[in-house]
């Protein structure tokens, strides 16, 4: 990796984290150069607006949390596994979060909604990826025997997506990580006891 490339990977870590806690408009260009210790110059010399870096950023973020996902459910085969595999990880994202601020998606979904289109755009994109990961683990246990044949798949992603952001976002809210465990439980029975099949 040259020099340039090493510099413009440090800009976008750096401002990912910073995005992530502070907001895209909660964050300026001297917030920008504090975090990655470089000049406007030298972070201009690799993005020609902070739109454009946002949008790096973003990528990126989402990147590492679909990489941890991806990481967590190599090996496993079965759909029930998988889903609850799912749910481990992010009983942990509290503590040990793939970027530090919580869930990149959300986080940009709500400060995005009507000020960021191209932002706005970019978290619908990977919440795609979210929900259609969710919904070939269903459909393929459902043709697997795995599942129970009238589970909707479609269905199974909005209430576990909705349900896991709506926990991270309350236990953020209120610093307190019982509102994530409490629903990831709920989830795991949804799982067990109305999708998976039974015999």
């Amino acid at each position: 990796m040259s020099k340039a490339q090493k510099t413009k990977t440090h800009i976008i870590e750096q401002a990912a984290i910073l995005f992530n806690q502070q907001g895209y408009s909660g964050s300026s260009l001297s917030d920008l150069m504090r975090v990655t210790g470089l000049q406007k110059g030298g972070i201009y010399n690799h993005f020609r607006s902070k739109d454009e870096l946002a949008l790096a950023a973003f990528d990126f973020a989402v990147h590492l949390v679909q990489q941890k996902l991806r990481g967590a459910l190599k090996g496993k085969r079965h759909g029930v596994d998988r889903l609850m595999t799912i749910l481990r990880v992010y009983e942990h994202m509290l503590e040990d979060p793939p970027v530090q601020g919580g869930c990149p998606i959300l986080n940009t979904a709500i400060e995005s909604d009507d000020t960021h289109p191209a932002l706005r755009e970019r978290a619908q994109q990977a919440m795609d990826a979210w929900r259609f990961l969710i919904q070939r683990i269903v459909n393929q246990g459902i043709k697997r025997g795995e599942f129970q044949a009238t589970v909707d798949a479609d269905s199974v992603a909005t209430v576990l997506i909705a349900t896991i952001e709506g926990a991270v976002m309350l236990s953020k809210l209120y610093g307190d990580p019982s509102y994530l465990k409490h629903s990831l439980q709920h989830l795991q029975t949804y799982i067990q006891e109305q999708l998976a099949a039974t015999g």
